[in-house]
């Protein structure tokens, strides 16, 4: 067995937003790999966990023991000196790679940033566990429905003087000031655009500070409005009087309701299409199965469709107050140039933070192979659909089948190859998280 490419056992959450039973890719993937696991078709299956987190820790198959516990024991070769030195820790990946299947939207949350993060952690450590910032990337496994960021100013000061319910709690002044002081277009890091912040702070801190009894009856107002006069809502999002409605039965007359449903972008990712989420951006997963990349932390700050603690304070401080449209959310994918062969595209989703990257790489059903450089970092690769064999380059001994929910670890500075099965319906996908310092 080599101690260079290795398969892992990866654990999961059955947290209660996720899709129940066998509906659910992470109990699908999960079932695949170990099939002596029971999948309990009324339980819900959230989250896949690969790497080295300590709360679900990835088992290494056939070493008897946790990826963690052979990264502590071997940091050079399983994790390279260039990568410890960086983060600091010669036990665990930078990074956190995981599969969520949603059913139920995730609460609003946003993270801190390092900064921010050894702050919290500080003053607060039972609700912020670590001091490290938490950016995350999005890859759409099956079409996908999220929020992600501000609308643009324009957008938002149509939706005050749209919906009544949301002006209500705003109050006539701070929408007028809204009105008359954005500036629709504004140049990043211009005083237009650092006006435009404060204005949506401003907002923002009214709403997240109203008291949950107004909240509650203009959100029971916001819903009939939705149902009895759709066409109000659609004028600003064809998909909005719906989405109210559907969230609400999730969360009945929640806050999110307004600074979801209202204030932030309703993005839709098709199979494939991935978003970056930066420190300080408020976000939400509403339903979709992806495949998530973060930097390893458990820092979250809260704002809305959850019943766990919520620090306004802090969130309404620590927010960018960024605008921009759906389309900027998004990530384009860029050319590998340590991945060549037949596969159909092997495309790099490469974030602006240092922790990780990921490697999306498809292969048709006429199969092929696929042959990866050696990374200068530590890595991790799962298939997500169809079937082959992956193998150290030129090392016939170290060949393993792959298989839809397989999971593998690659050493630094090992090369490998992908080998897709030409005997299947859609071809294979695998999908490699990495970091190279």
């Amino acid at each position: 067995m080599s101690d260079k490419l290795f398969r892992l056992q990866c654990g999961y959450q059955n947290y209660d937003w996720g899709k129940i039973g066998s509906s659910s890719a992470v109990a699908q993937f999960a079932k695949n790999s170990d099939p002596s696991i029971e999948i309990d078709e009324s339980k819900p299956y959230a989250e896949l966990w690969m790497g080295t987190h300590p709360s679900v820790p990835s088992q290494a198959i056939g070493f008897n023991k946790t990826l963690r516990e052979l990264i502590t024991e071997e940091p050079k070769n399983l994790l390279g000196d260039a990568v410890i030195q960086k983060f600091g820790s010669s036990k665990e990946l930078p990074f956190l790679f995981k599969v969520l299947s949603i059913e139920k939207v995730l609460s609003i949350q946003a993270h801190p940033d390092k900064k921010l993060g050894a702050q919290l952690h500080a003053q607060d450590p039972k609700n912020y566990p670590d001091d490290n910032h938490k950016p995350e990337m999005a890859i759409a496994v099956t079409d996908f429905e999220g929020f992600c960021g501000f609308k643009p100013v324009e957008q938002i000061l149509e939706t005050l003087q749209t919906v009544s319910q949301l002006r209500n709690i705003i109050g006539e002044e701070i929408s007028e000031e809204f009105a008359k002081g954005i500036k629709c277009n504004a140049t990043t890091g211009t005083e237009e655009d650092k006006t435009n912040r404060e204005l949506i702070q401003k907002v923002f801190s009214k709403l997240m500070n109203t008291d949950d009894s107004t909240i509650n009856e203009a959100a029971q107002s916001l819903v009939k409005a939705s149902q009895e006069q759709p066409e109000i809502f659609a004028k600003l999002d064809a998909r909005l009087p719906e989405l109210i409605q559907r969230m609400n039965k999730q969360f009945p007359n929640d806050i999110g309701l307004f600074c979801g449903c209202l204030l932030l972008n309703h993005v839709n990712l098709n199979k494939g299409e991935a978003m970056f989420l930066q420190a300080k951006d408020p976000h939400a997963y509403i339903c979709g199965d992806i495949i998530e990349c973060m930097a390893a932390s458990d820092n979250v700050v809260r704002a809305g469709f959850t019943p766990k603690f919520k620090d306004v304070k802090n969130l309404v401080e620590m927010l960018t107050y960024a605008s921009e449209p759906v389309e900027k959310q998004k990530m384009t994918p860029k050319p590998f140039a340590k991945s060549h062969g037949d596969a159909k595209t092997s495309s790099l989703y490469d974030p602006p933070i240092e922790e990780f990257s990921v490697l999306q790489t498809v292969f048709d059903k006429t199969g092929g192979k696929q042959t990866f450089d050696a990374f200068d970092g530590p890595s991790i690769i799962i298939a997500t659909n169809g079937s082959g064999t992956i193998q150290i380059t030129g090392d016939d001994s170290t060949k393993q089948s792959v298989e839809t929910g397989y999971v593998y670890f690659v050493a630094p500075n090992t090369a490998v190859e992908l080998t897709a099965s030409d005997l299947q319906k859609d071809g294979l996908t695998t999908y490699r998280a990495f970091v190279e310092v």
